[in-house]
């Protein structure tokens, strides 16, 4: 085996260790339809946490929503304290980020949930 496909085996190997890391922070986290985070709105059942970048939100954001950047949520997750009696329901573009930010919030101790889709899934 030369330098070469030690380097591609390596890297390889570094993208399945990341993959399975967030598999496994994340499984425990109940992603919601679109529908579902209706209802529970309209029930004030849960807070909804939009972790999209700023010039993303300002294109469109589900009415009522927090902003918290994903990049920003460690150094802002105490903005949230106030929040930890309810369910916060993550979302961003795809459900891809929002799910990150589930597994950061829950190991922090918050009850999280995802929307599944994300905004793709939002029909306004």
């Amino acid at each position: 085996m030369d330098s070469s496909q030690i380097i591609i085996f390596s890297l390889l190997a570094v993208v399945l260790f990341l993959y399975l890391r967030k598999y496994l922070a994340t499984r425990n986290i109940i992603s919601y339809t679109a529908e579902e985070v209706r209802s529970k709105l309209k029930q004030n059942a849960i807070v909804l946490l939009d972790v999209r970048t700023e010039a993303e939100r300002k294109k469109n954001h589900i009415k009522g929503s927090l902003h918290v950047p994903l990049n920003l949520l460690y150094s802002r997750i105490s903005e949230l304290e106030k929040y930890k009696i309810k369910e916060i329901v993550c979302y961003c573009q795809s459900g891809s980020r929002s799910l990150s930010a589930c597994g950061i919030l829950a190991k922090k101790g918050f009850n999280v949930g995802n929307l599944k889709g994300g905004m793709s899934q939002w029909n306004f």
